[in-house]
């Protein structure tokens, strides 16, 4: 198997690759990331990368390729992610990888199997030269981005002591975003009695235990995230993403649940985060043993000094600073220890769309910066 003639043949070739992340499409039979992580693992190989997998959830490697270099000089580190979001309510051909008007069409060809490609055909065109750069250089494909970033944990857990910097896949329109804000989804839930719907007097409704609850809560944290404005981020921001409860009209409901997205910024994080604002709150009204509060995961925001070495590279080639509203592994990578910024072509704009696509001279840019990227470090 040879190794893609042109960058709009790599891109297609990784959409027709079904990776959609299982974790963010239940009950959708998404597949996850395997097949996509051995396709790149043999596209490293060709290009004369030590290639190894590292299974972090049964079935679900990231994939890793080392290129030959000096192991004493400092690693960089490019790491777009395998996964992709639900096709759900697509309404085009999700893996068709299709190029027709300028574009390439599909699930992932913006966000973020385009910077993936570029990545790699910058790789392709700089093989020859890449071991006599004064760094190492390495890829990780990571899994699992789309919902809980268990990828770069696990990657920056055993791995952050050979980088120096990270350069993050994501659609960015080629600025750097050296910082955003960390996201945290809070699980709240209450618990009821259920009973037939003519007699609801013999039952205790959960909907209704949880309704009063979350008005006030959102209000007060409306009204308190402000406080932890930051000069770059701004402020943190909450919204109520999703509210369940009861399986029927004529039943009252014995369980519901609501889950708020929190995007928290580097002074929210430092005093505590926003998961002690919402169990300080709820202790305050004496509703803490009304309602059950989870809180899975957390990470630092993304805040990477713009004086950085690869951030200062990037720069001289023609890029910018910029910040982003959306979180990505940058955060976790960071967290581990290892310098990183997001950086890729494409718009943010066409990511999670129902007729995702990234435009050929969009993929054409991306491959030529990050090659410039690597001559940077010729001289």
């Amino acid at each position: 198997m040879k190794f893609p003639d042109s960058p709009i043949d790599l891109l297609s070739q990784l959409i027709r690759i079904p990776s959609v992340n299982p974790d963010s499409a239940a009950g959708q039979g998404a597949t996850g990331e395997a097949d996509c992580a051995a396709r790149v693992g043999e596209l490293l190989g060709m290009l004369g990368a030590e290639v190894t997998f590292e299974e972090v959830l049964p079935g679900r490697p990231n994939v890793i390729g080392r290129f030959p270099g000096d192991e004493t000089q400092p690693g960089i580190l490019f790491a777009p992610h395998l996964d992709t979001v639900s096709v759900a309510g697509m309404t085009i051909d999700p893996f068709s990888g299709e190029v027709s008007g300028g574009r390439i069409h599909g699930r992932g060809a913006s966000d973020t199997k385009g910077t993936m490609a570029a990545m790699l055909w910058a790789l392709h065109e700089m093989r020859d030269d890449l071991s006599a750069l004064p760094v190492r250089v390495a890829f990780v494909g990571l899994m699992g981005e789309e919902a809980g970033q268990p990828g770069s944990i696990h990657f920056a857990r055993h791995h952050a002591e050979e980088f120096s910097f990270a350069i993050v896949g994501e659609p960015t329109s080629l600025e750097v975003v050296h910082a955003h804000k960390s996201c945290l989804w809070h699980r709240l839930s209450t618990q009821g009695v259920s009973c037939h719907g003519s007699t609801p007097e013999r039952g205790e409704n959960a909907i209704r235990k949880l309704l009063p609850v979350l008005d006030a809560l959102l209000l007060h944290l409306e009204e308190t995230l402000p406080r932890f404005a930051d000069s770059v981020l701004g402020c943190p921001t909450v919204n109520l993403g999703t509210l369940n409860g009861g399986s029927s009209p004529n039943i009252v409901p014995s369980a519901c649940e609501a889950f708020l997205d929190i995007r928290e910024t580097p002074r929210l994080y430092e005093a505590g985060g926003s998961a002690r604002l919402i169990h300080d709150f709820l202790k305050d009204r004496g509703w803490s043993d009304l309602v059950a509060v989870e809180s899975p995961g957390h990470c630092r925001p993304l805040l990477t000094d713009p004086a950085n070495d690869g951030v200062q590279r990037l720069l001289s080639i023609g890029s910018r600073l910029t910040t982003a509203p959306w979180y990505c592994d940058a955060g976790h990578l960071a967290e581990g220890g290892i310098p990183s910024v997001a950086c890729g072509p494409g718009s943010i704009a066409q990511a999670h769309t129902k007729d995702e696509f990234l435009a050929i001279v969009d993929l054409e840019s991306g491959c030529d910066f990050y090659r410039r990227f690597l001559e940077t470090y010729r001289s």
